[in-house]
């Protein structure tokens, strides 16, 4: 009897995660590089290869290229860092709460931090000189971010203690916590901007439309630390905010710390978001449709929409950064401006499209 032989099933060179995954690198190296050549000071090929020569140790700079290297060391390249950490930051909050919530429309909002981080922010513009003094002189351009910073963790503290009763966080109590908190804030802040002279009240509209441009060197390492850990802690959420799309209930049979991981998550997310805010202003829209988009292509799993996240949402902030500094030049849109003219219609295409029974 003749019997057919079977051939060993060949070994796949990557999993469709990781091609994925692998595929928002590419983009985020190629939105990085165009946000490091392009702008109203173009940087050639050959302008950016001489510098990195430099830098390197490879090949002496030429004086031609000495202006790439002045626009590439001081303006552009930290500019391109911070766009693509604040970014990852952004994306990879907003899917760990839209599956905290279980809720697609959900984003980093809800959980306070940018309402009170704009509230500290306003205070700190309109109070800082007279209130804090000396305080407010040591710190010199550390006292915008610092009191951002504090206030965005405030406002989820706050709103995380609101929304534990008897030691349990419902999702449900959590939500109305955050609009309660997001309302207060927004009221105290209005009053604040009424009370402002002119030119607060244009730092500060400046301020919360969001910008790049204040982007230095010595920012950079303090945004990798309080954005990046950050969202690297929430990517490895990824198995336990699966468990909890099936439902606390189930997630807690399955060995998951149900408590836990909704502290943990909120917590990082509120970090990453304060940290960002802090630094370049309000920015919307990015931990809303980054997630969704992810969601909508390739499914609700974590293991890639967490990641994915990061990458795109990265991705997406630095072409922000590139449009707002290049489509009205020599001015400068802000880029919570553009994010949010990216982002508005995407919402309001899914709202109809949810409407519509379709999703």
């Amino acid at each position: 009897m003749h019997i057919a032989r079977i051939a060993p099933p060949q070994r796949r060179l990557a999993d469709r995660p990781t091609l994925i995954l692998l595929g928002g690198a590419v983009l985020l190296m190629a939105a990085m590089a165009a946000g490091v050549l392009f702008g109203p000071a173009r940087i050639s090929p050959g302008g950016l290869g001489a510098v990195l020569a430099d830098f390197l140790g490879l090949a002496p700079l030429p004086d031609a290229f000495r202006r790439d290297a002045a626009v590439l060391g001081v303006i552009r390249a930290p500019r391109v860092l911070m766009a693509a950490l604040i970014g990852a930051g952004l994306g990879a909050a907003g899917a760990a709460m839209q599956g905290l919530f279980r809720n697609p429309l959900a984003d980093p909002g809800l959980i306070g931090v940018s309402a009170g981080a704009a509230l500290a922010a306003v205070a700190a513009i309109v109070f800082g000189a007279t209130v804090f003094g000396a305080a407010a002189g040591a710190l010199g351009l550390w006292m915008l971010p610092l009191a951002a910073f504090i206030g965005g963790l405030a406002a989820t503290l706050l709103m995380t203690r609101l929304g534990t009763v008897g030691g349990v966080t419902g999702v449900a109590t959590l939500l109305l916590a955050g609009v309660a908190v997001n309302a207060l804030a927004g009221a105290l802040t209005g009053l604040l901007i009424f009370t402002a002279d002119d030119r607060q009240v244009r730092d500060i509209t400046f301020w919360t439309l969001g910008s790049l441009a204040g982007s230095r060197w010595e920012q950079v390492p303090v945004v990798a630390a309080l954005v990046g850990l950050p969202t690297l802690g929430l990517i490895a959420l990824a198995r336990p905010l699966d468990a909890l799309l099936l439902g606390e209930a189930e997630a807690f049979h399955l060995g998951q710390k149900v408590e836990v991981v909704k502290r943990i998550a909120v917590t990082l997310a509120a970090i990453a978001v304060a940290a960002g805010v802090a630094f370049t202003g309000l920015i919307g829209f990015v931990g809303l449709v980054v997630p969704h988009l992810l969601r909508l292509g390739f499914g609700s799993g974590h293991r890639i929409v967490l990641p994915g996240s990061a990458l795109l949402g990265a991705a997406l902030l630095v072409l922000a950064d590139l449009a707002a500094r290049s489509l009205a030049a020599p001015a400068e849109l802000p880029v919570g401006v553009v994010t949010a003219l990216l982002g508005a219609p995407f919402f309001l295409w899914l709202l109809r499209r949810r409407a519509g029974g379709v999703a």
